[in-house]
């Protein structure tokens, strides 16, 4: 289970917003569906001063003022439950904009998804504001709570105490008693989901997600679509530009998904990203020396102090946080956490170093932090969320059986995340709701330029998915550049040269040449 990662003051006229209904090639084409969704299209947003984020969005404080003194601002808008059916049950979803700084200069509305799948705009916007200072010069920037996220008729399933017993159960079973506890610890949460949000399942997937964006750009009064994904947020982007081709502006794919993947090459690729960041993460460390709190002066000694003390856990777990205990399973669902961004590097080796002692919970608040626990016990539903939306767009189904025969190729490509990531396959074994495809199609012919970056030290999306993604979506449409860095995407990393290449493509429309590499 791993993740990751505004509109204008003036009310725009009916008559504009119809047109502009007209304009993205919607699903109504006639009819009472084709009426329902001009109507869609039509309504006006009540935008409001953000309340503190929900429990199900993570939980937190109100947004703060953004500089200068403005303020951010929340809606709901509302969308078809079912886009097959557009005239039937709608459902809200959660929207949150900061107004562009410049309204004389300003181009249009930058709607962001920041990836999971599950995670909640309306929390990773405001957190990540500072980074898009310079492009909220010239857009709203804009983002949301997908469905079945958040506020965004979020997907429930089992309550905080029974996500506190899954999450207690050993992920990497050893034998056959293991693999059926943990086994039927995802029967119960698939159960969970069904009873408390079935009638909603079948419809979270990402098609319906990109639908959802095409009728937010109308009711945002936006001629074109102008996007920034990061991680699934790519994936996102992809499928929208395959339905609209015509309607995509400037959009940035980072921290790409390989929209060419299967639910095993998928994980595959995962468990060599990871093991490449912790192989990076090893190699700081030995290049320290005394400074580093880990044993070794090598990787493969530093790599065998972490493989080692995941042995010792999964045979004796240590103190975690309140009564909670640091499992093998937790402890490497913590690594994980800390090697999406270089940042976290010293609290993995603090957290490492603290475990060897017998105090597990900086690992386990890590793995809390993943798996969206708070401090005081309440999970949000990104978990929840997670499974919903990868469940219904994948159609792969696995067994333990099945997963147990992966093993050696996954132990293979990662002697730490391998086990983990294999047995992560069966994860939809229980769903109710079959999936959708094998993989998403992304061709987008007559698109507009889209901007994909490559990280070469990406764990959770490793590079290859770049060059993937933009071949996927045609010639003329995916335009490569690569950045050498750490983390779980690049323009929030710092570098210029990444910088330079977004603002200047998405401020300006300077398309950066194919192929070029950020050092």
């Amino acid at each position: 289970m791993m993740l990751r990662a505004a509109r204008p003051a003036a009310v725009l006229a009916v008559a504009a917003l119809l047109a502009a209904g007209c304009s993205g090639g919607g699903d109504g084409d006639g009819g009472d569906d084709g009426t329902r969704v001009r109507e869609l299209a039509a309504q006006k947003l009540t935008w409001r001063d953000c309340p503190a984020p929900s429990v199900e969005e993570g939980g937190g404080t109100a947004p703060s003022p953004l500089p200068g003194g403005g303020r951010w601002q929340c809606a709901f808008m509302d969308a078809p439950l079912d886009w097959s059916n557009p005239g039937g049950e709608t459902i809200e979803l959660a929207l949150i904009r900061a107004r562009a700084s410049k309204p004389a200069d300003r181009i249009g509305s930058l709607v962001f998804n920041f990836g999971g799948p599950g995670g909640s705009g309306i929390t990773a916007l405001p957190s990540f504001a500072q980074d898009y200072e310079t492009l909220r010069t010239r857009y709203d920037l804009v983002s949301f709570d997908p469905r079945g996220v958040g506020r965004s008729a979020g997907v429930q399933c089992l309550d905080d105490a029974g996500l506190d017993a899954l999450y207690a159960l050993d992920s990497t079973p050893d034998d056959a008693r293991e693999a059926k506890a943990y086994d039927d610890g995802l029967k119960r949460f698939a159960e969970a989901c069904e009873e408390n949000s079935g009638d909603e399942l079948p419809h979270v997937g990402t098609v319906n997600a990109a639908r959802d964006m095409d009728l937010m750009r109308q009711v945002l009064g936006d001629r074109k679509l102008y996007y920034f994904g990061i991680s699934y947020g790519t994936e996102l982007g992809g499928v929208y530009a395959h339905l609209y081709p015509k309607t995509v502006g400037r959009a940035v794919f980072d921290a790409v998904v390989d929209p060419t993947s299967t639910a095993v090459s998928s994980a595959l690729g995962q468990a060599r990203g990871f093991q490449l960041a912790l192989d990076n993460f090893a190699k700081d460390c030995v290049a320290r020396g005394d400074e580093c709190k880990l044993p070794g002066g090598s990787v493969q000694e530093v790599e065998g102090f972490v493989t080692g003390l995941l042995a010792e856990l999964e045979k004796k777990p240590i103190t975690g946080l309140g009564d909670r205990k640091l499992t093998a399973s937790a402890a490497t669902n913590g690594i994980a956490q800390s090697l999406y961004s270089k940042e976290y590097w010293p609290y993995l080796e603090q957290g490492l170093d603290e475990a060897d002692g017998g105090n597990g919970g900086l690992l386990m608040a890590l793995s809390d932090s993943m798996n969206g626990r708070d401090q005081n016990g309440n999970y949000s539903n990104v978990q929840a969320a997670n499974a919903a939306i990868n469940c219904v767009d994948d159609e792969a189904r696995f067994d333990v059986a099945q997963a147990q025969a992966r093993l050696p190729e996954f132990r293979k490509a990662s002697p730490v995340f391998g086990d983990y990531l294999a047995w992560g396959l069966i994860g939809c074994s229980h769903w109710p709701v079959d999936g959708s495809r094998d993989r998403p199609d992304v061709s987008a012919a007559g698109s507009a330029p889209i901007l994909v970056i490559g990280n070469t030290g990406d764990p959770a999306t490793p590079y290859a998915g770049a060059k993937a993604m933009a071949n996927a979506l045609g010639k003329g449409v995916g335009v490569e550049l690569t950045w050498v860095g750490e983390g779980h995407g690049a323009y929030n990393g710092g570098d210029a040269c990444v910088k330079k290449a977004v603002d200047g493509y998405l401020l300006d429309g300077r398309v950066p040449k194919n192929g070029t590499v950020c050092r």
